[in-house]
């Protein structure tokens, strides 16, 4: 049977994004303007998560992070320049807490399973995201594409690395992409499913992992991975 693993997320800071301080209490000219820019991504996540991108307008965003309009326009050129940041930059948050999540496992498969835990203790700390990036691909389609390669490539490191210390066998250095884009896939159905769909639930439920985890543990052993007689190089 699976060994149980339960992630820790208390000593890591949920995402800057979400958590974006009151600019007003900068201590400098340069904080200020870290703290602003800070402020306008903070509500834009929220606003596009609340209405969508077609009704996120400069006036409701400035208005949820209490800046001028016209000081929008000191961190942004346009409306869409902002969106086309918003993705990747909560792309990048939801890799570290990922990250430092994952990195609490001794083996392959715990870290794995961490970072599956922590990719949905994430959404519950950003309940905007999900819509963000759904929405993304027909919106901002320039900055789905950069999240996607982002997630894709620490993905492929997190695997290359575990090739490197023979904890990943069988597959070729080309393959690990189409296993990081298979997982990658996994854990947005699987958020569609029991987290944002019919079957709404606050933390992804622990039998969910645990199937998760049955298969992982089966698929990335990569015993047999590599050796069909169509896997040819071309």
């Amino acid at each position: 049977m699976a060994r149980k693993t339960t992630v820790t997320t208390k000593h890591v800071p949920t995402a800057k994004i979400a958590q974006s301080a009151d600019w007003r209490d900068a201590p400098s000219r340069d904080a200020r303007g870290k703290m602003i820019r800070e402020a306008l991504f903070s509500a834009a996540a929220a606003v596009v998560g609340e209405r969508g991108y077609q009704e996120a307008s400069i006036s409701l965003i400035t208005q949820r992070a209490g800046v001028a309009q016209g000081t929008f326009y000191n961190h942004f050129k346009t409306r869409q320049d902002l969106l086309d940041q918003l993705l990747p930059a909560l792309g990048k948050d939801m890799l570290e807490h990922v990250g430092q999540c994952a990195k609490q496992g001794k083996t392959l498969i715990d870290r794995e399973e961490l970072g599956f835990r922590a990719f949905f203790s994430f959404l519950k700390q950003n309940p905007h995201f999900f819509r963000i990036l759904n929405e993304a691909e027909s919106f901002a389609p320039n900055a789905y594409r950069v999240h996607l390669d982002l997630v894709a490539a620490g993905y492929v490191s997190f695997f290359r690395r575990a090739s490197q210390n023979k904890e990943l066998i069988g597959f070729k250095e080309r393959e690990l992409e189409v296993v990081a884009f298979v997982l990658m896939a996994a854990r947005s159905y699987l958020a569609w499913r029991y987290v944002y769909g019919e079957e709404t639930h606050d933390d992804i439920p622990d039998w969910v992992v645990r199937a998760y985890r049955k298969l992982i543990e089966k698929g990335l052993s990569g015993s047999q991975a590599g050796n069909g007689d169509g896997d040819t190089d071309v």
